[in-house]
């Protein structure tokens, strides 16, 4: 009778047990059979719902904001956010930071008790300390933290207990930015961390939109701060506003605006707040060049488009409205011009003379020397040289597009004009880097004391050095004594006799003074036949190569702009 009494126990304390791993339907059970130990499943663990990714996917993220949007803009300010402010660095503490709750102290006691713990600030603002209890430390500014820790030690611990306290880490907090930003979002960061790091998170102010003059941080519907960027841009003053969690970083859209271009050294698109906003105001950010001395303003609004121009300092008071242009340009008549004096000459180098001075004023001061070749003076201009440059750009983009544009009958005649073209690319590349002289010619004009000097213009004058330079498809390149008994070929005979590549036809005598002429004669490997052509002292003859026309117009065009090349900047480029 005990032990029926016993198994009847036994079996109504494994009753519900057994019932819990009971399943009807489980024919193991049934049978009184279990798996191994071995084969049984593993308990599963709770996984927390930001790690449940399936295997080999990558859970989401913000995508990275292209920065060069802020880069490329011209709205003042917009350079500010590149994604350095992004950046998490160290956590450096001001005296007037305010203790808030989750922020990490660091306490120190030695002497008759030590202590050396990162203590947190609880919920209700307080630290807990062993055998001194609480310590009310919120709302506590950063430079009183030492002397509340000292004082509720010091109740406990009348002496030889001596303490530490210091700030290690800020509260982390997630702050909402909103308002006009490129990417509005709830943003990670600490209380300490300045506005300029959650803007920037944000991918900064949406330039087109967003106000650089009201950054608002709101804390439920109070207003605690509104920040104007512009104070840090041109003065370098930012507030410090402790955020908590929560906060909300709101910027708000763009008010007025106004567009500077032209000679300033701060041209971009700045806003200002409603109210008077004058030319004057606009120069201060704007920061015009010291050259600068009358404004252009574009008044955009209404039906009508408007323009006014004043002087500069005539315009300070000037109104300006939303969307107005403005642009600072240098009106000034030329007083004086300058012009330089190179080679073979006794005087001085550089000359300031009067706008519209002429020729004759300037040689009537120039001290030639015995060696001087005062016939052959050469005038080299920047207008000209430009205007050359110009003509040749111009021309090597025909010869370029015809290249490109050819057009091919079969496959073979493709592959051709395929190989012709890369050559021909190749070419004018090399051309495009030749820099023209901008050589005026003014020997043997009959008016050449009469023209007029522009500023910039440097004369040279040659040196009577008695030599004949030879250059371009020639065996040997060189500089060869001048003699009247010699011709065209004998100097090209000097000079090693033309190239296989040579071109007869094309051979070019540039004189001293900028003029030139053209030359043939038979070719001959180590001999030339007589030439049309004079050759005198201080000469230089360039033989042209030899271009394969093809019957194509663009070789024509090729060995047209490469006599330009040799005329113009003296240089042969061989193909």
């Amino acid at each position: 009778m005990p032990r029926l009494i016993t198994l009847v126990l036994l079996a109504w304390l494994c009753g519900p047990a057994f019932a819990a791993d009971y399943s009807p339907f489980d024919l193991s059970q049934t049978l009184g059979l279990s798996a191994p130990a071995a084969e049984q499943a593993p308990p599963r663990e709770s996984v927390p719902p930001e790690d449940a990714t399936a295997p080999g996917i990558v859970a989401n993220s913000a995508p990275a904001f292209d920065y060069s949007v802020n880069l490329n803009s011209n709205v003042f300010g917009a350079q500010l956010f590149t994604g350095s402010f992004a950046r998490v660095g160290a956590t450096q503490f001001n005296p007037d930071y305010v203790v808030a709750t989750g922020d990490q102290i660091q306490i120190r006691l030695w002497g008759g008790f030590d202590f050396d713990s990162l203590l947190l600030v609880d919920p209700k603002g307080n630290l807990f300390l062993p055998h001194v209890g609480p310590i009310k430390v919120l709302g506590v500014r950063n430079e009183d933290l030492q002397r509340v820790v000292e004082s509720a030690v010091a109740r406990v611990f009348r002496a030889n207990v001596y303490s530490y306290a210091s700030l290690a880490a800020a509260q982390p907090v997630r702050i909402f930015v909103g308002g006009f930003v490129n990417r509005p979002g709830l943003y990670n960061g600490t209380s300490m961390d300045s506005l300029l790091h959650y803007l920037d998170q944000a991918g900064g102010i949406d330039a087109e939109r967003g106000s650089f003059l009201a950054v608002q941080v709101k804390r439920g519907e109070t207003v605690r701060a509104e920040v104007n960027l512009y104070d840090f841009l041109l003065d370098g003053r930012m507030p410090l506003v402790q955020l908590a969690d929560g906060d909300v970083i709101f910027v708000k859209p763009r008010r007025n605006s106004v567009l500077v271009t032209g000679m300033a050294q701060n041209a971009n698109r700045f806003e200002f707040a409603d109210g008077v906003f004058t030319v004057g105001a606009l120069s201060r950010l704007a920061k015009p060049q010291p050259q600068a001395n009358h404004v252009r303003v574009v008044r955009n609004t209404g039906s009508t488009r408007n323009v006014e121009y004043y002087a500069l300092e005539e315009a300070q008071q000037v109104t300006l409205f939303n969307g107005d242009e403005l642009a600072f340009t240098a009106d000034k008549k030329q007083g004086t011009i300058t012009v330089r004096v190179e080679g073979e000459h006794q005087s001085a180098q550089e000359y300031v003379l009067p706008y519209g001075a002429r020729m004759g004023e300037l040689l009537g001061q120039i001290q030639f020397s015995e060696r001087s070749d005062e016939q052959s003076i050469q005038l080299f201009r920047l207008s000209v040289k430009d205007r050359q440059k110009q003509m040749l750009q111009t021309a090597l983009k025909s010869l370029e597009a015809a290249a490109l544009t050819a057009r091919s009958g079969t496959s073979d005649e493709a592959r051709l004009r395929k190989d012709e073209a890369e050559l021909l690319l190749q070419w004018v590349d090399r051309a495009r880097a030749i820099e023209p002289l901008g050589q005026v010619l003014i020997a043997g004009a009959s008016q050449r004391d009469e023209l007029l000097l522009e500023n910039g213009d440097l004369l040279r004058v040659p040196t009577r050095d008695g030599l004949v330079l030879v250059s371009g498809e020639v065996l040997f390149p060189n500089a060869i004594a001048f003699d009247e008994a010699l011709d065209l070929g004998d100097y090209v005979l000097s000079a090693g006799g033309y190239t296989q590549n040579a071109d007869l036809a094309r051979v070019v005598v540039a004189h001293r003074d900028g003029s030139f002429n053209e030359a043939t004669g038979k070719k001959s490997l180590f001999r030339s036949g007589p030439a049309s052509a004079e050759v005198r002292a201080g000469d230089e003859i360039l033989v042209l190569p030899k271009i394969d026309v093809k019957s194509r117009q663009i070789w024509k065009d090729l060995t047209q702009i490469m006599y330009q090349i040799a005329v113009s900047a003296k240089v042969v480029v061989d193909i």
